[in-house]
């Protein structure tokens, strides 16, 4: 028998987490809710994910509402 993770973003990338985000919330909303310019200025998932992955402290504040909200 195989152990499920209990970690909410297993198996889950990043670009996952950002395209269910932006689908729920929409760009305009998705920037109020985590106020990051990637999200509120020129917004593409390729320029977020570029931003995120570079920049630690927002992909966790992307990581926790994403938990918050699907978690």
């Amino acid at each position: 028998m195989q152990q499920q993770s209990k970690d909410p973003l297993h198996g889950k990338t990043m670009e996952f987490i950002i395209t269910t985000l932006v689908n729920e919330f929409g760009w305009e909303d998705l920037g109020q809710q985590i106020p990051i310019k990637c999200f509120n200025i020129n917004s593409s998932i390729q320029s977020s994910l570029k931003f995120l992955r570079k920049t630690p402290w927002a992909r966790k504040k992307v990581e926790d509402f994403y938990i918050k909200m699907f978690g």
